[in-house]
């Protein structure tokens, strides 16, 4: 039985990494920072004594819409895909916008976990806080010339 379902997970697992191709990487590092983002958001509200239960359900709620927000961008990348291969166009580029809006939600994710460190007292480099600003700072600018 052990075996079976090993083999279950690592088919589930193998069909996943098919289905998200390029993203699976950067959506299992995205899931870790909100999995520690969470942890040190919980952390730095219980050593400041503003520990609340709402706040908490609150951050699941953010967390799940996060997910929500890159399936959006995955699902504009598969329409504007598809709609230039119906005109006879192959960009052979796929995850563009679910990518960005992935790397983005990271780089916020990265800034919080900061905050919170900040929050709890644990004294943060200041190259480390100037490069993480510096890259959502990059990606917006990026996202906003592509727009234009």
């Amino acid at each position: 039985m052990k075996n079976v379902i090993q083999t279950l997970f690592a088919a589930a697992l193998g069909a996943l990494a098919a289905y998200f191709h390029v993203l699976l990487i950067p959506l299992c590092v995205l899931t870790a920072v909100m999995l520690m983002d969470y942890i040190s958001g919980m952390a730095a509200a219980w050593s400041t004594k503003t520990l609340n239960s709402r706040a908490g359900v609150a951050g699941i709620v953010r967390k799940v819409g996060y997910l929500a927000l890159v399936a959006v961008g995955m699902a504009v990348d598969y329409l504007i895909t598809s709609a230039l291969l119906q005109v006879g166009v192959d960009l052979q580029i796929n995850d563009c916008f679910g990518m960005i809006v992935t790397i983005w939600l990271i780089i916020n994710e990265l800034i919080s976990i900061l905050e919170n460190l900040g929050r709890i007292g644990i004294p943060l480099p200041d190259f480390l806080v100037r490069i993480v600003k510096r890259l959502k700072n990059n990606v917006d600018n990026k996202t906003k010339e592509d727009s234009d």
